[in-house]
C-alpha cells in the first residue's frame, strides 16, 4: 500500500511517530530535490495562506463590496446638493414695446438642495443591506476556516511524505545489505547466481520507490506553495502540533456557532427582515427642495437673485403589480434561507459525529499498524538469520523485506490518517484556525 498526498491533515498526534527525529537528522534528503523549498512551520503556513491565498483575499474583497452597498443605500435618504450654471447667447435682444424682455446674453446659476424628509422604504433598505453585509462577513470567516483546513492538509501531505521517503530509503538500505551479502556468498562459491539476481532486483525496485516518493514530495511541496501564496515549493519546518480537539458533546452543543452555520443564520435573518419590511413599499415619501438662484440680467418675471422652496409628496398608488411580485420573491427567498439553515445545522452535527468516529477508529488502526510494523521487522531479522544459517533461501528474505516495507508504509499512512482525523474534528467543530 502506497501513501498518496490526497489525504493529509494539519495536525499530529501528541505522540508523533518516532521517525520524526530520524528525518530531522537527514538533511541530505531535502538536498535531493531540484528546487529549494521555503521552510515554514504549520502556524506560519496557515498564517501566510490567510494573508496571501486568493480565495480568502476574494472573501475580504466581498466584505468591502458589501460595506459599499450599505453606503450606497444610505445615500438614498441623505441630503444632496447640486450646482447648475448656464450661459445663453441670442442673435440680439428681444424687445417688446421698447422694453427688453430677453437679453442677448443671459447668465444663470442655481444651487439645488434636496432633503428627504420621509423615506421609509429607503431607511429600511439600509438596515436590510446592513444585515446582508453581516452575512457576507460571516461567510468570510467560514472561508478562513476552509482555507486553513486546506493549507493544513497540504502541510501534512508534505510532512507525511517525508516519513514515506524514510521508510523507502530504509528498505533500500536493507535490500542493499542483503544484495551485498548474496554477492559475497556467490563470489565465495557457497551461493548461487539466482539469489544474487533476486537480491539485486529488490534493490532496483526499492530505488524506484524512493524516486517515486521524492516525486510525490515535490508535488506536495508545490501544492503547499500554491495555497500559501508562495512562489515555489514550501517545506515543513519541525513538527505540526495542535491542541486536542474538543469532545463530541462539546462540538454538538456548539454546532450553531460554526462559521458556516452562522453565515446561513445571518442570511436567514436578512431574508426575514426583508419580508418583515414589505409594508414600507406602500408608504408615501416626502422630499423638501430648496433652490437659490442668480440670473443676469433680471427679467420682469425673474429677479436678479432669489430662491424657491418646494415640498414634494409622492404616494405610490399603482405600479402594475411590481410590489406583489417582489413580495412573493422575498417570501420564497426567506423559505429557501430557512431550508438552507436547517440543512446546514444538520450537516454540521453530522460532520462532527463522523469526524469523531473516524478519529476514534484511526487511533485504533494506528496502534495496530505500529504493532504490525514491529512484527514485520522482527520477521525480517529472523529471515536474515535463517538465510545466513542456510535454513532458507533468499526468497523468504525478500518476501520479509517487502512485507516489512509495506507494514512500515502502512504505519505511516495510519499515522497520517490519525492526524487527518484530528484536523477534521477541529474543522468540524469550528476550532480551526
Amino acid at each position: 500500500m502506497r501513501f498518496t498526498n490526497s489525504s493529509a491533515a494539519c495536525v499530529v498526534l501528541t505522540a508523533s511517530l518516532s521517525a520524526t527525529g530520524a528525518w530531522a537528522q537527514s538533511p541530505s534528503l531535502q538536498m535531493e530535490l531540484a528546487t529549494p523549498a521555503t521552510r515554514l512551520t504549520m502556524e506560519e503556513a496557515i498564517g501566510r495562506a490567510l494573508a496571501r491565498n486568493p480565495t480568502y483575499a476574494t472573501a475580504l474583497l466581498e466584505v468591502r463590496r458589501a460595506e459599499a452597498v450599505v453606503r450606497e443605500t444610505k445615500a438614498a435618504w441623505l441630503p444632496t446638493l447640486d450646482g447648475n450654471g448656464g450661459v445663453t447667447h441670442l442673435d440680439g435682444n428681444r424687445v417688446e414695446n421698447g422694453a427688453v424682455i430677453l437679453a442677448q446674453n443671459e447668465l444663470t446659476a442655481n444651487l439645488t438642495l434636496t432633503v428627504p424628509l420621509l423615506k421609509t422604504r429607503q431607511w429600511l433598505s439600509t438596515a436590510e443591506s446592513r444585515l446582508d453585509a453581516d452575512a457576507t462577513s460571516a461567510e468570510r470567516k467560514d472561508v478562513r476556516r476552509t482555507v486553513a483546513f486546506a493549507t493544513g492538509q497540504a502541510y501534512l501531505a508534505v510532512y507525511a511524505q517525508k516519513f514515506v521517503i524514510e521508510v523507502d530509503e530504509r528498505a533500500h538500505d536493507t535490500a542493499k545489505q542483503h544484495a551485498d551479502y548474496a554477492h559475497q556468498r556467490y563470489a565465495g562459491g557457497i551461493g548461487n547466481s539466482l539469489d544474487e539476481v533476486r537480491a539485486a532486483q529488490e534493490v532496483a525496485t526499492d530505488e524506484a520507490l524512493v524516486e517515486e516518493a521524492y516525486a510525490g514530495l515535490a508535488a506536495a511541496e508545490e501544492a503547499l506553495g500554491i495555497l500559501t501564496g508562495t512562489e515555489g515549493p514550501v517545506d515543513t519546518a519541525g513538527e505540526a502540533n495542535v491542541a486536542e480537539p474538543p469532545s463530541l458533546q462539546e462540538g454538538l452543543d456548539g454546532a450553531a456557532h460554526r462559521s458556516d452555520v452562522v453565515a446561513l443564520d445571518a442570511h436567514l435573518r436578512s431574508a426575514r427582515k426583508v419580508v418583515k419590511d414589505e409594508w414600507s413599499d406602500y408608504m408615501p415619501s416626502v422630499v423638501g427642495v430648496a433652490e437659490p438662484f442668480y440670473e443676469s440680467p433680471a427679467t420682469p418675471t425673474v429677479p436678479l437673485r432669489g430662491y424657491q422652496l418646494e415640498l414634494l409628496l409622492t404616494v405610490p398608488l399603482y405600479d402594475g403589480g411590481l410590489r406583489y411580485g417582489q413580495h412573493d420573491e422575498h417570501r420564497a427567498l426567506h423559505d429557501e434561507a430557512g431550508v438552507a439553515y436547517t440543512a446546514g445545522l444538520r450537516k454540521a452535527r453530522s460532520d462532527m459525529r463522523a469526524a469523531f468516529e473516524s478519529m476514534r477508529r484511526a487511533d485504533s488502526a494506528l496502534r495496530s499498524s505500529r504493532d504490525a510494523a514491529k512484527l514485520a521487522e522482527q520477521a525480517l531479522e529472523l529471515a536474515n538469520l535463517a538465510y545466513r544459517a542456510g535454513a532458507v533461501t533468499n526468497i523468504e528474505v525478500i518476501d520479509a523485506e517487502r512485507e516489512a516495507r509495506d507494514a512500515e508504509t502502512q504505519a505511516e499512512v495510519a499515522g497520517d490518517t490519525a492526524r487527518q482525523a484530528r484536523l477534521t474534528m477541529l474543522a468540524a467543530t469550528g476550532h480551526l484556525p
